[in-house]
């Protein structure tokens, strides 16, 4: 009896090690595999291009189960109480219905300032984690709190004017473009800080927003040699007008004369020279990293903060070269943008292949009355040349539609067959006054965008077609009065969009005449001519509009 007892006991104790080695392991398995849920609150919008880059890396960082949502308070485009507190009252909502996030990724300083606004209102237990972040004293005095942590965002002001100066050894001043934003400020002490470190050199801003655009671009273009230009934020100038990070770097090296250095990633290859940046993609994928170690169980207290952000030197190749700046006097390691191979490098797999088919043609003709395959190919090669500079005849070389020949061989087709068809002519108003006011590039970049716009509305039964100058013509093979008026509102809203001329956006008209095979004619010649009466009728009575050739006179619209 006694020994059954024990039978019984040992049984029941092997029962319990299994099933509670079992539910450890599973309590484990459960721990690895917890999906996480993860609130990503950026200071910015997701237009911004740091944004876009902060987003790709935390994506990168968090692992596939992970449960990631995004919160924009939209500081670059309206920074004020009432911005704050309708953010405030949304996100305050939207956390009362939605379970419980793990952890809160913070992206930039105003999320941070936000964070330590509404700690104990809206994240109160919930560990935080920043990014992005250039105010360290805030940033390593919020990291006090054991559950918040993050990657400081050091821009090194100091390292880019010793990078500037190794490629502008004569530089006299330095000049920093920033605005009154949270990053502006925060950069604007850490800027004007170096003046000791180098008095050798005029330390002097440009504040986008206390000017004009052209206040802006005047003081800009007074920057000459001698000088270095950091580009550091500007999202909005005095009259309150916004500026993306595209345009803001469109308008900047528009302007300058001398190579813009930056200190963010985001912008070069675009015209902006660069320098010693931040990569916004390396700083989200190592604060996501932070917060997916959080949610597998490590204490947030234990993660120290990154107080040295992931920075490379990048620089755009095509920057150096038109500023005549020697790439060998760059650091080791430099990332660089718009790299381009010396010629036979950059083609080798072209040019190899090409001088081998180059003999082998040779050998080819030599052969030619032996060899009939061969024959055959080298003539197959001969009709494609042939097809290409066909196709290359009948297409404008400035704007790539089909060109006046084109136009004339089709049209000609059309009405030899009898096919009812509209003929629009137009013309851009004022072009002249284009090519004085602005140059003749720009001109030309008129035509190629209007040659864009009107390859959009191509279809089975609409051509476009350069016809001369600034003359274009849009055919389409039908008569029926809803097609030729929706296709005419159609053609006026190919002006609707201003044009870019010299870097400016500028509103561009255009004049439109409307005829119809066979009802208004009966050649191409008089087709042709009917659509130019029309078209000269708007011109003369105001422009900017389209009007129908009607026997003799135009009826316009």
């Amino acid at each position: 009896m006694r020994r059954r007892i024990t039978e019984i006991l040992l049984y029941c104790l092997l029962l319990s090690l299994v099933f509670g080695g079992i539910s450890v392991q599973a309590e484990e398995n459960r721990k690895e595999s917890a999906e996480g849920r993860i609130l990503f609150i950026s200071s910015y919008n997701y237009g911004w291009d740091t944004v876009q880059s902060q987003i790709e890396g935390i994506q990168a960082g968090v692992s596939d189960e992970a449960v990631v949502d995004y919160e924009f308070m939209d500081t670059k485009r309206v920074s004020d109480e009432t911005s704050e507190q309708l953010f405030y009252e949304g996100l305050k909502y939207r956390l009362s219905k939605v379970a419980p996030y793990d952890v809160i990724i913070l992206g930039d300083d105003a999320a941070l300032l936000f964070a330590q606004k509404y700690r104990e209102e809206l994240f109160a237990e919930i560990p935080l984690v920043y990014e992005g972040v250039n105010n360290e004293q805030l940033a390593y005095e919020m990291s006090e709190d054991p559950l918040i942590t993050g990657v400081i965002e050091k821009l090194s002001v100091e390292k880019n004017i010793v990078f500037a100066k190794t490629l502008l050894p004569d530089a006299k001043k330095v000049v920093a473009i920033l605005d009154d934003s949270v990053t502006g400020r925060t950069i604007r002490e850490q800027f004007f800080a170096c003046e000791e470190k180098f008095p050798e050199l005029t330390f002097s801003e440009i504040n986008a927003s206390e000017l004009s655009t052209m206040q802006l671009k005047g003081k800009i273009r007074q920057l000459g040699k001698g000088t270095i230009l950091i580009y550091i934020c500007m999202t909005e100038d005095e009259s309150g007008k916004q500026y993306s990070s595209r345009e803001a770097v469109k308008l900047i090296t528009g302007a300058a004369a001398v190579p813009v250095f930056r200190m963010m990633e985001e912008g070069i290859g675009e015209g902006l020279l660069g320098g010693n940046v931040v990569s916004m993609r390396k700083s989200g994928e190592e604060a996501a990293g932070m917060a997916m170690d959080i949610i597998n169980g490590k204490n947030s207290g234990e993660i120290g903060v990154v107080g040295a952000s992931p920075n490379i030197y990048c620089v755009d190749e095509l920057v150096m070269k038109a500023y005549g700046l020697d790439m060998k006097m760059l650091p080791e390691g430099t990332k660089i943008v718009n790299y381009r191979q010396p010629f036979f490098q950059r083609n080798k797999e072209v040019l190899i292949p090409g001088g081998i088919l180059i003999g082998m043609l040779l050998v080819v003709v030599l052969v030619s009355l032996v060899d009939n395959l061969r024959r055959r190919r080298l003539y197959r090669e001969l009709e494609e040349a042939r097809g290409i500079m066909e196709n290359a005849s009948n297409h404008d070389f400035l704007t790539g539609i089909p060109n006046r020949s084109k136009l004339m061989t089709d049209l000609e087709e059309l009405i030899r067959n009898g096919t009812p068809c509209t003929i629009f002519m137009i013309d851009i108003d004022e072009f002249k006054k284009i090519n004085d006011t602005y140059g003749h590039a720009a001109g030309d970049d008129a035509l190629r965008e209007l040659a864009a716009r009107m390859k959009m509305l191509h279809s089975q039964i609409l051509m476009p077609y350069r016809y001369a100058g600034d003359e274009f013509i849009i055919i389409i093979q039908s008569i029926q009065s809803k097609i030729v008026d929706k296709t005419a509102m159609q053609c006026k809203e190919l002006f609707s969009k201003p044009f870019s001329l010299a870097g400016e956006f500028r509103r561009v008209g255009g004049s439109i005449g409307i005829a119809s095979f066979p009802k208004d004619a009966s050649t191409l010649e008089e087709l042709i001519e009917c659509a130019d009466s029309a078209m000269y009728t708007v011109k003369k009575s105001g422009k900017n509009r389209f009007a129908y050739y009607e026997g003799g006179k135009s009826e316009e619209k």
